[in-house]
């Protein structure tokens, strides 16, 4: 059986801007009874405490206060009233910033993702924010998820091939946020090179 070890507290302690790349090949996985299911990160987006397009900017409220606690926590939330987002909460705690988890490649699982989500390929079955968590089964029930705590229904591992997937898949590529009005031009998405993508774009 595959042991997993979780990222530490303090990988997720600097800006959402640092740990939003550094994330980039590590494992997103939910601890089911079926076993595990997740896979590598493939895309991420970071949001800071001084950004208007980040739900702290407005200060604590009782949605978003998960942000403005420890890191490494799971901020989930529902949007469009469509489908839900998870972030992985950065900075000490009192200063808001997280960073969206956009996609990821499916790797374990297989068989429970695709029962809650069906698709024809596996390059469209975790390829977005919704889609993800669709497939994963995260919900609001999962906000704030120990993402550091193997025993966590949900948290991010380290990725014992990292050097090599990111060798495959490199280089990291940046580029301004998707689908916002504010601060739209900010170069906040980092990704690599993957079918898993949630939507190609020009570079920076």
């Amino acid at each position: 059986m595959t042991v997993f070890r979780p990222l530490s507290r303090s990988f997720f302690k600097p800006s959402a801007s640092q740990v939003a790349p550094a994330l980039l090949g590590h494992l997103l996985l939910r601890k089911t009874s079926a076993g595990y299911c997740g896979g590598p990160i493939v895309e991420t987006e970071a949001y800071l405490w001084d950004d208007p397009a980040c739900h702290a900017a407005p200060g604590p409220t009782p949605r978003n206060e998960v942000m403005f606690g420890a890191p490494g926590h799971a901020y989930v939330y529902f949007i469009y009233g469509v489908h839900y987002c998870v972030n992985a909460v950065c900075c000490p705690p009192g200063k808001g910033e997280a960073l969206l988890i956009r996609a990821i490649e499916p790797l374990y699982g297989m068989e429970f993702m695709l029962q809650n989500r069906p698709s024809s390929s596996p390059a469209e079955l975790t390829s977005g924010h919704g889609k993800l968590c669709q497939a994963l089964g995260i919900g609001s029930e999962l906000n704030g998820s120990d993402l550091c705590d193997a025993d966590s229904s949900l948290f991010i591992a380290q990725n014992p091939g990292l050097k090599k997937f990111l060798s495959e898949r490199g280089p990291t590529s940046i580029s301004k946020r998707i689908g916002l009005t504010k601060a739209a031009d900010l170069p906040l998405r980092f990704f690599v090179n993957s079918s898993s993508l949630s939507r190609r774009s020009k570079l920076r």
